[in-house]
């Protein structure tokens, strides 16, 4: 399965998480461990992947990684990680799948380079991006760096006494399918949400770009955690198991 979705993220989460998780304890600490966990994707109700992710701070690197298997299935066939400092600056991402075929993408000159593998004995290519250093990564079908993107929306949205609902853009690469595009988001208000039963009271924010529109639910009282996403044009929604 591989499905164009074509957003993405990356920044400082050290930076935003000390400025809005802990900043009503000057005594607190960050775990190194930021979020870890998995989503199950649905599509028409069936679940059609199990994306699992862990997200860590490394002395002020944050570095992200998932895999993704389908259905509730024990088979790796796609696996990501990337490396950002506390600034949002990129150190490199790398992608690869089980049936072969690698990319990763790094910092070239003030701006980005792809490099890409077809397969196993395939030839490798380059394509630049005149993006600066700083912007998202969103590839396909990993939704952990959706969780990323929003988080940066929310350091520039956010403080400690509340969140504001200023639309931002960002200019994001979608390494899979080698381009890059602009895409949009707000925060739309709190809603109550059920999760696995349970009513939460959760930030919405609406995701939206060429040819898409989707809603991402976060939970202001978990770390801004990703709960719930929504793209209602593929009839796909992605719970947090």
């Amino acid at each position: 399965m591989r499905r164009r979705t074509a957003v993405g993220g990356a920044i400082g989460l050290v930076v935003f998480l000390s400025t809005i998780v802990w900043a009503g304890d000057k005594k607190a600490k960050p775990s190194p461990v930021v979020d870890s966990g998995s989503f199950g994707v649905f599509v028409k109700g069936q679940r059609v992947l199990t994306e699992s992710f862990h997200i860590e701070d490394q002395s002020g690197l944050s570095v992200i990684k998932s895999q993704l298997k389908e259905g509730t299935g024990a088979s790796i066939f796609q696996k990501c990680e990337l490396a950002i400092t506390s600034s949002g600056e990129l150190i490199r991402y790398e992608w690869n799948q089980e049936a072969g075929g690698s990319l990763t993408v790094l910092p070239s000159n003030d701006f980005l380079i792809e490099k890409i593998t077809a397969g196993a004995n395939g030839k490798a290519s380059e394509q630049p991006f005149l993006m600066p250093t700083t912007s998202p990564i969103l590839d396909n079908n990993f939704f952990v760096l959706r969780e990323v993107l929003a988080w940066r929306y929310l350091a520039a949205t956010c403080k400690p006494e509340g969140c504001r609902s200023d639309a931002a853009e960002f200019g994001v690469l979608v390494p899979q399918d080698h381009v890059s595009q602009r895409v949009r988001l707000e925060a739309v208000g709190e809603e109550k949400v059920a999760i696995h039963g349970v009513q939460r009271d959760l930030l919405k924010i609406k995701l939206s770009g060429e040819s898409l529109e989707w809603m991402l639910w976060v939970d202001p009282k978990d770390q801004f955690k990703l709960m719930r996403v929504a793209i209602p044009a593929d009839d796909t929604e992605v719970v947090r198991d």
